[in-house]
């Protein structure tokens, strides 16, 4: 069976990208704890739009959806979910709030995860949820004529438990001797959770679950309060792509989570970057009262198209009814344009199309 060394890890020269990405991050980490302190209000905001963001990204990535007026409804328990991918929805919500709230009572350790995955598949009614896989599964992708091929052979179903285990015993060994930033370690855990893809369904979900518990119990609590999933989303060919480069030669112990370990450190950082640009939006407009006001000092810095929804994320002192008032009245006053309709609306400046 493949075994799990982390400590080759800790003897590797990483490339200088890979070491200037962790310094950042360190750093960023480090005035993040300070925000969250002074400003608790603005930071509960935050969170719940995270939440709902995380949860319509992450399974938006497995082609499981629903409209984003029907997601916000389902947060706010106004209606019920209508049809299976609704149900795997708030699936991903339940286990979200559960990282949210209880991650420092959550170990890494087989059973719990078999837990986490029992709960994202409660809603859904499936009879496998909690338990490992029992049939081989492999990772298909589908050719732009339609055709279809393996990219990659996960570990038959009768090694997947104790590889699992494994891989816990590994993770835990490398954390507790410290050779290793948890930042590479993290990534490097995923990758091998992911080509052992232990469960019949549910496994990049899960993946993205436990990259954010990981990072929660190592302090880096950044995804609470920008979504990672939906940075993930936005750039999921990547994602895929450095998944499958770091599993090549996986079964043989010579895959390189290098690719993979790269893009992940981007993303965190990005989502550090998000957080500032948004703690350093609410610092300028706090000196205004109004929603109209937050909503028109956000106008006036954004380049080129935005959303409704963008400007609620993205002004997290003001309520969604204000902060779509204030984009009414701005449209109407000439200073924004409105595009498209539905679903389909975005904004742009005036002058941006002089």
């Amino acid at each position: 069976m493949r075994g799990f060394d982390y400590s080759k890890l800790a003897n590797r020269s990483w490339p200088s990208d890979i070491l200037n990405l962790v310094a950042k991050i360190h750093e960023y980490k480090g005035r993040q704890d300070i925000f969250v302190r002074q400003k608790p209000v603005e930071m509960d905001r935050l969170v719940e739009i995270a939440k709902i963001q995380s949860t319509e990204a992450s399974n938006k990535i497995e082609g499981i959806v629903t409209t984003s007026t029907r997601m916000k409804q389902l947060f706010e328990e106004k209606i019920t979910p209508r049809n299976r991918d609704e149900d795997e929805i708030m699936g991903y919500r339940d286990v979200l709030n559960i990282i949210h709230e209880s991650n420092e009572y959550i170990p890494i350790r087989p059973s719990y995860i078999l837990q986490l995955h029992r709960d994202l598949l409660r809603r859904a009614g499936a009879s496998y949820g909690g338990s490992f896989k029992t049939v081989q599964n492999y990772i298909n992708e589908t050719r732009p004529d339609g055709t279809t091929f393996t990219r990659f052979t996960p570990i038959a179903p009768y090694e997947t438990a104790e590889a699992i285990d494994r891989l816990c015993e590994a993770y835990e060994q490398a954390l507790a001797k410290e050779r290793i930033d948890a930042l590479i370690l993290i990534p490097s855990f995923i990758v091998d959770f992911l080509c052992i893809h232990p469960f019949n369904d549910g496994n990049g979900r899960m993946s993205r679950l436990l990259t954010l518990l990981l990072l929660y119990k190592n302090g880096y609590s950044v995804g609470k309060y920008i979504s990672m999933e939906k940075q993930i989303e936005k750039t999921k060919d990547r994602y895929y792509d450095v998944l499958e480069m770091a599993g090549v030669g996986w079964h043989e112990e010579k895959n390189d989570p290098t690719p993979f370990i790269r893009y992940m450190l981007q993303v965190i950082l990005a989502c550090y970057t998000e957080f500032e640009d948004r703690v350093a939006l609410m610092a300028k407009v706090g000196a205004f009262s109004t929603a109209y006001a937050v909503v028109k000092k956000y106008v006036e810095n954004k380049i080129g198209q935005f959303t409704g929804a963008e400007v609620v994320a993205n002004c997290p002192s003001i309520g969604r009814s204000s902060a779509l008032a204030a984009l009414k009245r701005l449209t109407a006053e000439g200073l924004i344009l409105r595009h498209g309709a539905g679903k389909n609306t975005y904004y742009t400046r005036a002058e941006s199309i002089k």
